[in-house]
């Protein structure tokens, strides 16, 4: 098994291995010419998505800069996914992130890891564990998401908070480690924000 099929795999590999540094740095010389783009040029953004993403939906945008291992080449996403600046996807491994998914700013979604062993990480080994986000999730500004997290749907993740553990759906988490605060209920559909009440009947449809 080479390096790089081991690194499929999930198990314990190489990531300097020849093979796999000649591919992931040509999605990094493309990542690099993503990031110089200006704020206007809308058709170039989603150009470099479509092309460079293993899966991308519709009117996805992402404000830059993004950082990732290999580009994005590894993500998959649905439609309508906002990043805010300098998300941060270590996708060495699969992250796969629903339709309507919301990063705030300073955002990490890891899925490398190294062993606790002190021999094999002095050899510079890793090993990889996907991310699974699903759809309609807020993930709130300065989070991280460690290796092999799911996040269920319509869940939000507090700011600041380090995922370590799965989240189940339609609840607020929040903390280091992040845990289930509350679910999310009818006090949410009648006010955004402590005692301020959503005045449903000027937002229009």
């Amino acid at each position: 098994m080479t390096q790089y099929e081991r690194m499929a795999a999930g198990l314990i590999y190489d990531p300097g291995d020849p093979e796999i540094v000649k591919e992931q740095i040509s999605f990094q010389d493309r990542l690099w010419e993503f990031n110089q783009l200006k704020p206007s040029q809308f058709d170039e953004k989603q150009k470099y998505l479509k092309e460079v993403f293993a899966e991308c939906g519709e009117e996805c945008f992402f404000e830059l800069p993004l950082r990732a291992n290999w580009g994005g080449h590894h993500v998959h996403m649905g439609d309508l996914v906002y990043a805010n600046s300098n998300l941060t996807l270590v996708d060495d491994g699969h992250i796969y992130i629903g339709s309507k998914v919301m990063f705030g700013p300073n955002v990490t979604v890891a899925t490398a890891n190294h062993p606790i062993d002190a021999e094999l990480r002095d050899r510079g080994l890793q090993y990889n564990k996907d991310v699974h986000i699903g759809n309609n999730v807020w993930i709130g500004a300065g989070a991280v998401i460690v290796p092999g997290v799911t996040i269920g749907d319509d869940a939000i993740i507090g700011a600041g908070s380090i995922v370590t553990k799965d989240i189940p759906a339609n609840v607020v988490a929040v903390g280091n480690p992040c845990r289930v605060l509350r679910e999310v209920g009818e006090h949410d559909r009648e006010y955004f924000y402590k005692n301020e009440k959503i005045d449903w009947e000027n937002l229009g449809q």
